[in-house]
């Protein structure tokens, strides 16, 4: 797993050892960054974005962001041997102090009462298993922490069924190997 583009690129990210974190791979990464810089259907300025990456593991997909000089990453993540391996692939870079580590449960609202903040892009990386999704759009949703003019992104497995979720339309979907990528707005 490395990061493939801006300031950072070519750097090798740690991954957990364990099989309990899925990393997202390199080539749905490039895909999905692919389709935010050169859609017709996303229309986002990655360097002016704040990007919200829920689930972050080791944190491939926030600091592919910071690599890309976004505006700011908060990452969300509650499993321990996780935020270590996110901690360490963090302190290895040379960047400003534009994120933010929340180490808590994303389905605590507290969460999303503390954040103080709006973004342009929400990453969703649960695990495969993971059911509660319309859970996760509520929360957004009720606290307001996606932009009017944002964008959600949630990775999935490729059989997943597409997800008809109340104040939000599928904008685009493709797939990749074993991985199926969704991307919503507002409504």
């Amino acid at each position: 797993m490395r990061i493939i583009s801006g300031k950072f690129k070519g750097r090798k990210l740690s991954q957990p050892l364990n099989k309990n974190t899925r990393p997202l791979k390199d080539i749905v990464k490039e895909s999905i960054f692919n389709l935010i810089l050169h859609s017709k259907v996303i229309n986002l300025n990655l360097e002016e974005s704040s990007i919200l990456d829920l689930f972050s593991g080791s944190g491939s997909f926030g600091i592919e962001c910071l690599s890309r000089n976004v505006k700011y990453v908060t990452f969300i993540e509650n499993y321990k041997p996780a935020i270590d391996i996110l901690k360490k692939n963090i302190n290895e870079l040379d960047t400003n102090k534009n994120y933010d580590l929340i180490e808590q449960n994303i389905f605590n609202e507290k969460i999303y009462i503390n954040l103080n903040k709006k973004y342009d892009l929400i990453f969703i990386d649960p695990p495969y298993k993971e059911k509660k999704i319309e859970k996760i759009f509520s929360l957004i949703n009720n606290f307001k922490i996606l932009k009017k003019k944002g964008y959600i992104i949630l990775h999935r497995s490729k059989n997943s069924e597409n997800f008809v979720l109340n104040n939000f339309e599928t904008i685009e979907v493709r797939s990749y190997g074993i991985s199926k990528i969704f991307f919503y707005k507002l409504k």
